[in-house]
């Protein structure tokens, strides 16, 4: 048992103690310093789920690669900082290469396994959903395994995304078969 003035002497101290400095999330365009983070955000779900169709780990190469093309054609490229550690990342990239699909992208999102399942998500969609407004995409496309990726349709659910069709069995992940399906986002003009 503690005596009162050993207790009161604990309380004085933990008054002195400054509060603890609130940890500084910002969404901001990705630059190149970020994407070994996002190589490595990505790949764990390679290697770990069935959620992507690559089934190597992809390396800095082509992120590099990525980060420029959605430079060139100004498309956003976010990342998640949370107190200087990059814990999740979304963009939008061209759904096709032909000109009548000019204002129509296909929208990626991932988190850093621990970061999941506590409204980062919805903060990244939130941000590339109004970057998409602001440069008049008229349509967002998203391609989602049909199979472990529940939290990725909810997310989309949840923004107005709307399922347009299921493509049963067009990929093999860990041997078994998987299908995709396709959700958009039908953006307003204005």
């Amino acid at each position: 048992m503690v005596d009162s003035e050993t207790r009161w002497s604990l309380v004085r101290k933990l008054k002195q103690r400054p509060a603890p400095e609130p940890v500084v999330e910002v969404i901001r365009q990705a630059r190149v310093e970020d994407l070994p983070s996002v190589k490595d955000i990505y790949n764990y779900f390679i290697r770990n789920t069935a959620i992507t169709f690559d089934d190597k780990p992809l390396d800095l190469s082509y992120w590099r690669e990525l980060h420029e093309l959605l430079a060139k054609f100004e498309l956003p490229f976010l990342v998640l900082d949370r107190g200087g550690e990059v814990i999740g990342f979304a963009y939008l990239q061209p759904w096709r290469q032909r000109a009548g699909y000019q204002k129509v992208v296909e929208t990626s999102i991932y988190l850093s396994a621990p970061a999941t399942r506590k409204g980062f998500g919805s903060k990244l969609m939130s941000a590339l959903v109004a970057k998409a407004r602001g440069l008049g995409i008229r349509e967002i496309i998203a391609v989602i395994a049909d199979r472990g990726a529940d939290a990725s349709i909810s997310i989309h659910k949840k923004f107005g995304f709307v399922e347009q069709g299921h493509l049963a069995n067009v990929a093999v992940r860990f041997g078994r078969p998987i299908g995709s399906y396709l959700y958009s986002l039908q953006l307003p003009k204005g």
